[in-house]
């Protein structure tokens, strides 16, 4: 018995001793292992820089220029011999298991000249275009390699980069926008700016056809045609002379900001009856947009975003309604504003609009569930540092009446956030201004639509006492955020005039395409989320209670006598894609600015047909039924223009004959007169009026005194 009990405790003991060194062998297998990250790169440029990962202390580093093969097109393998290039290898320990490699061209990208026999010079404007292997060798054995694929273009630098000269600014008055305003670069040749004293002969070959055109490009702009010196004795009309204008060549629209000329104010003329004051608004009264004032004269502000960033202290406007989402990494418990706030710095004297003042109100409530404004997982670890008393959230109410705010209400939200490493914190701040107990809503044009504003629409609201007025909403289209998935996605307005493409992604299963009706509606209910109206605001000032200042949204049916079947890994007919259609007419103006209206708002549906794609090798969403696949679902709008019905077609007489037409011909004889007209407001009405008689009075005697007058009168005598 004890024999076969040492028997199997030295088999044992055997066993473990193998699998010790097979052990040994893979981590030393492990630690051996190196890596390029990335493994292949493209270079425009004179640098070029990567990591070596891994083991990193046994390597040895070698560059040589390759070339693909004539006959396979491959390239060889790897190899630790090193060639002689124009580049230099440089590296730099960044870690225990990483080294920065970094490669820099030798070599001067200026161009050549025409009879430059320096070598170091780019002889083509493609300058460098070789494919370079950087080899990880360990005792002559290669463990990683580095495929380069260098393209650098020559540098269009003038020859004379060095010089010390001092560029000499001419005046501005008298040069208008200088003699090469599109000489931008200094010391180097700007492309297509054919003026650049700094390109040289063989750069101006590059785009000498393609000049910039105008006063940008240094051609000078002709003298205007009502210029006298721009007669020519060839052909001018015989009125020119008399109506030509005399101006100094200096006096152009092209001197810029720099002219520093005489202003002349025209002195008022006598009037013949007082004008009509309307009573002057009180300075302190609020407008639609205008900033809200403290006490102290200094802007009320909340936390907003400006050009898509976070600011602490924006001003509020009145009656902008807004409600915005600022996210912040905290690696430390905050201690300013706005993450730590008191009451009494909330509660703050403003300005009431009205010559009076109101006091914030504070109403503060503590958040229980984290998740909606935490989005780390060490934020509910039991394990951290606790942060107290975190503002969560500003909720500011401002109730209005008139030109003032009546009472302000601003309720704080603040909770307790556990820090472990870091967090990230979703913080909340939004403003709302109540006429009472309603949304003071913003419309989209007085009367018309204006271009970039909201398109408004509405659903009936028949339990408001029966009255039968349209509640106002939205029309929406996706607005993808962060992962771009359906899931997280948010919504914005289509605005009036602006077409729009947007959609978010939807990720969809094997299992998913077994249940295609189920995957159908629930495609048709993401769609429909976006648009709950069933009717949208004709102008952009709509009566709520009026049911004609609405049109009713019209739905395309979708065909379907081209039905197919579905499959066990496919679907067909998804409404994957919402398609909206603006229908306006321009109605009027209103101080020369087209007024419009929407006529029609139509909303279609493209089908679909969704199928897995197994190909490329990526076979596991046709194996495993829970493995998904993201879909597109999009969703567009466009605006089209109704074309206005001005009346029969114009004659040939009218389409051919523009003498007197203003809008088509040069000479506008109908507006001859202007200057002693009361549109004319370069000067007093009277000095105008007294001008344009003499100028008469001049005209009646030099025809009284004229060759036809005097042969008249020498026949009657």
């Amino acid at each position: 018995m004890a024999n076969v009990l040492d028997m199997i405790l030295s088999r044992v003991l055997i066993s473990r001793q193998v699998a010790c060194v097979i052990l040994f062998i893979s981590l030393t297998h492990t630690q051996n292992t190196v890596v390029f990250q990335p493994s292949h790169l493209t270079a425009t440029g004179p640098t070029v820089t990567a990591l070596l990962l891994g083991h990193t202390s046994d390597i040895s580093l070698h560059v040589r220029s390759v070339s693909p093969s004539n006959t396979t097109g491959h390239i060889g393998s790897p190899s630790c011999r090193s060639d002689l290039t124009e580049w230099v290898l440089t590296t730099e320990q960044v870690g225990k298991t990483a080294v920065r490699i970094q490669l820099r061209l030798g070599k001067n990208l200026r161009l050549c000249g025409g009879n430059e026999t320096d070598t170091d010079c780019c002889p083509k404007p493609l300058c460098v275009l070789e494919t370079l292997q950087v080899s990880a060798c360990v005792g002559g054995t290669p463990q990683a390699s580095l495929l380069i694929q260098a393209k650098i273009h020559a540098l269009l630098v003038p020859a004379n980069a060095g010089s010390d000269n001092k560029t000499v600014i001419p005046n501005q008055v008298y040069q208008p926008l200088g003699s090469c305003p599109c000489d931008l670069t200094f010391r180097a040749c700007d492309v297509r700016c054919c003026c650049d004293k700094d390109c040289s002969i063989e750069e101006l070959k590059l785009f000498v056809s393609h000049c910039l055109p105008g006063p940008f490009g240094g051609q000078a702009s002709p003298a205007p045609g009502y210029q006298c010196s721009a007669q020519s004795p060839e052909n001018f009309p015989d009125w020119f002379p008399f109506l030509c204008v005399n101006s100094p060549p200096e006096n152009n629209p092209y001197l810029g900001l720099f002219y520093q000329g005489n202003k002349i104010t025209s002195k008022p003329g006598p009037s013949f009856q007082s004008p009509v004051l309307s009573a002057p608004l009180p300075v302190t009264a609020y407008i639609q947009g205008s900033p809200i004032f403290r006490l102290n004269e200094k802007y009320f502000t909340i936390p907003q975003k400006v050009l898509g960033q976070c600011v602490n202290s924006a001003p509020v406007a009145f009656l902008k309604n807004f409600k915005v989402k600022c996210v912040t990494v905290l690696r430390s418990c905050p201690t300013g504003f706005p993450f730590q706030t008191r009451p009494t710095d909330l509660s703050i004297t403003v300005k009431n609009g009205q010559g009076g003042d109101v006091v914030v109100d504070v109403i503060d409530e503590v958040a229980i569930d984290m998740s909606q404004f935490t989005s780390s997982t060490d934020a509910t670890s039991d394990e951290g540092l606790v942060c107290g008393n975190v503002t969560l959230s500003l909720d500011y109410k401002f109730y209005w009446k008139g030109n003032g705010i009546t009472s302000i209400t601003v309720t704080r939200i603040v909770g307790a956030i556990t820090l472990h490493t870091s967090v990230a914190l979703t913080t909340r701040y939004s403003a709302v201004f109540l006429n009472g107990e309603l949304m003071g809503e913003p419309n989209s044009g007085n009367p018309g639509y204006q271009v970039g504003r909201p398109v408004i629409a509405g659903t009936l609201d028949t339990l408001d006492n029966n009255t039968g007025s349209v509640q106002r909403t939205s029309i929406n289209v996706w607005k993808p955020v962060s992962d771009g998935l359906c899931s997280t996605a948010e919504m914005k307005p289509v605005l009036f005039g602006e077409n729009s493409t947007s959609g978010c992604l939807l990720a969809v299963s094997l299992q998913n395409l077994t249940q295609c009706d189920l995957l159908r509606e629930a495609v048709a209910s993401l769609q429909a989320a976006l648009i709950t109206a069933t009717y949208v605001a004709k102008s952009g000032n709509p009566d709520p209670p009026t049911i004609t200042d609405w049109v009713n949204i019209s739905y395309v049916t979708l065909n379907s006598s081209t039905t197919m079947e579905d499959t066990t890994s496919s679907c067909h007919g998804v409404p994957s894609h919402q398609h909206i259609h603006v229908w306006s007419l321009i109605t009027g103006k209103v101080e020369g600015i087209p007024q419009r209206d929407i006529r029609v708002l139509q909303i279609s549906y493209s089908l679909s047909h969704w199928a897995l794609d197994c190909g490329g090798g990526d076979v596991s969403p046709c194996i495993d039924p829970l493995e998904t696949k993201l879909f597109p679902i999009t969703s567009s709008v466009t605006f089209t223009d109704v074309p206005i019905n001005t009346g029969p077609p114009e004659t040939r007489f009218q389409v051919n004959f523009t003498e007197y037409d203003c809008n088509r011909n040069d000479v506008c004889w109908p507006e001859l007169a202007f200057p002693i007209t009361k549109y004319y407001t370069g000067e007093p009405y009277s000095q105008s009026l007294a001008k344009g008689l003499i100028l008469v009075f001049f005209f009646i005697t030099a025809s009284v005194l004229g060759t036809p007058w005097r042969q008249i009168r020498q026949a009657w005598t």
